[in-house]
């Protein structure tokens, strides 16, 4: 599966993300169903994670789908 490269802001400061495509797309409707943007929820993930971003942010989807979600 080819990974993406995704521009997002944390703390104020550019990063980029790369993930799957259907993870990104899933991300988003994470955030959305939260009531949160993409870049709120990066950053709360980031404040948290334990390795790397694009890991983390794989992990909380999994998480979210599973219907454990954590809460960020």
């Amino acid at each position: 599966m080819p990974l993406n490269k995704y521009s997002v802001r944390i703390a104020g400061h550019p990063t980029s993300i790369s993930l799957e495509p259907e993870f990104w797309a899933a991300f988003g409707r994470v955030a959305a169903r939260r009531g949160k943007t993409v870049g709120a929820l990066v950053t709360e993930i980031d404040a948290r994670r334990e390795g790397g971003l694009s890991s983390a942010i794989r992990l909380f989807v999994l998480a979210d789908l599973e219907g454990g979600g954590p809460t960020a």
